[in-house]
């Protein structure tokens, strides 16, 4: 999610000319590598912590550092970005010191099990704990790191894009192309399982082959993003800001008597106050949507391993099943792709985006339930037909693989329509636009962080797994659907062309 931005008249040193599009271009590919890191994170990351012995009904604690840095990191790194008084700018520090912390980061958890080997686990028992440590340092790291890079990035297009409407469009689907590219960059390396033999060195005592190819995926990712800022902070200037200090009376003089923390987060509070009904309607809405979203991107590969392949974890059945995950979501990727550019089209098809986005809602809550029936019939053959764990049969694949796919269409609709709905309903009533996507932001990671903390306690509940939290999942979305049709104003045409917001991710 972007950071909301202030809603106070800060003095920049932007260019008054729109910077030319091959300069936009460049600063828009960093996306390809963050999202290649956030790709493999997603994909890999739970799988891999439990062969570290984390309990399945634990795991999901540790992504509750994504939200909670959502939440207090971005904006405080969008608000400081935007004062910084570095003579190399206001955006390529803070690029440049996210890049250098996502390295550091994925050399803690890629080298997690050895380090914790060395510094004293014994790798014979099911749970080590030092190594667990050093993966969960580098996680929370990781998540901060992309929330550093995510921010200023967009900033720094806002930047140079300088008011052009037209080029800011261009520079903001620039970077979504880059965000889609490093999606199936990171997920393709994820799928393939004999990525270490490119580096020996990577399986060890302490590090078994899915270990290894951890490792070896995020060398790449680690490789192509230092390449990509050190390339783009190096050909694209970044003008220094210098406030004015001659004028006692401006908005960064008060904010040294006040505080960055109340005036970074008194403005976002200061905004709740200030909403209309149509923006909280949105916010309920989006709330229950993210509950229904979380849980499979909390699960996805994991479902795959245990009950789609039938492995547990570290066995070579559940390996398997997890790099046939990340095959699916890097078909997901493509379909999200090209569905973001008929979102438009589609929404006036259909008589309006909020109608468009139950629809798909719709779509979510049948492909999460239809993971109940492509679990079963994955049980029932190696139950009954002699299928061994690890080779479901072409037709439980394609089913799976199916449901990863089809959940790219409501997917790209969800990374899109909320925010756009945010920008209309806080344009007509006057609201910043910043400060209401701010608030948007909210409803998200809330949710985010409330299943991070029950989902796996609650498989437990229901006899583990991972089934449970995806049938809440689909009955969320099914809500959501219903409250998107009878809660949400419909936009008027007019409203409709005030807003543009692009395709993306969130973190």
């Amino acid at each position: 999610m972007e950071p909301p931005s202030s809603s106070l008249q800060v003095e920049t040193a932007v260019l008054k000319q729109p910077s030319p599009f091959r300069k936009m271009f460049a600063v828009s590919s960093i996306a390809a590598g963050i999202q290649f890191g956030w790709a493999l994170q997603l994909s890999l990351l739970t799988p891999y912590v439990q062969t570290l012995g984390v309990p399945h009904a634990w795991s999901s604690f540790i992504w509750l550092c994504g939200p909670i840095s959502g939440l207090v990191v971005q904006p405080i790194v969008g608000y400081t970005s935007d004062r910084c008084t570095s003579r190399f700018g206001r955006r390529r520090p803070f690029i440049l010191s996210g890049a250098l912390a996502v390295a550091i980061s994925v050399f803690l958890i890629g080298y997690a099990a050895d380090i914790g080997h060395a510094t004293g686990d014994d790798i014979t028992k099911k749970t080590r704990p030092r190594a667990v440590a050093i993966f969960v340092i580098g996680f929370w790291i990781l998540d901060v790191a992309n929330n550093m890079l995510q921010g200023p990035c967009r900033a720094f297009l806002g930047d140079l894009a300088a008011g052009d409407q037209k080029k800011t469009r261009t520079a903001n689907a620039s970077y979504s192309f880059f965000m889609a590219i490093g999606n199936v960059l990171g997920y393709a390396a994820g799928s393939y399982d004999k990525l270490h033999h490119l580096f020996p060195f990577t399986e060890t005592k302490a590090c078994n082959v899915f270990c290894a190819n951890l490792k070896s995926c995020f060398f790449f990712s680690i490789l192509l993003l230092l390449i990509l800022c050190v390339v783009v902070l190096t050909y694209v200037e970044d003008p220094q800001f210098i406030p004015d200090v001659n004028n006692t009376n401006n908005a960064e003089n008060q904010e040294v008597q006040t505080g960055l923390w109340y005036s970074c987060f008194g403005e976002l509070s200061g905004a709740f106050k200030g909403l209309e009904k149509p923006m909280w309607m949105l916010m309920l809405v989006t709330a229950v949507n993210w509950v229904a979203w979380f849980p499979y991107v909390l699960f996805d590969t994991d479902w795959m391993g245990r009950e789609v392949y039938g492995g547990d974890v570290g066995t070579a059945a559940y390996d398997a099943g997890v790099h046939a995950g990340s095959l699916g979501l890097m078909l997901n990727s493509v379909v999200l792709a090209v569905m973001s550019v008929g979102v438009e089209p589609l929404g006036r098809l259909v008589g309006g985006v909020k109608w468009l986005w139950a629809g798909v809602n719709v779509i979510l809550a049948v492909g999460l339930a239809m993971t109940l029936v492509i679990t079963k019939a994955a049980r029932h053959e190696r139950r009954f037909d002699g299928v061994i764990a690890g080779h479901p049969s072409t037709a439980v694949k394609a089913g799976a693989l199916s449901f990863f796919s089809v959940l790219g269409i409501p997917q790209a609709i969800t990374f899109s329509v909320p925010f756009a709905l945010a920008s209309i309903y806080s344009s007509t009533s006057g609201a910043g636009q910043g400060l209401s996507l701010g608030v948007l932001n909210v409803s998200i990671v809330v949710p985010q962080m409330i299943i991070s903390a029950i989902s796996g306690q609650w498989d437990k509940w229901f006899g583990g797994g991972n089934l449970p939290a995806f049938m809440l999942g689909a009955v969320a979305a099914a809500v959501s659907a219903v409250l998107a049709v009878v809660l949400l104003p419909t936009p008027k045409p007019a409203d409709v062309s005030k807003a543009s917001v692009p395709v993306g991710g969130f973190h």
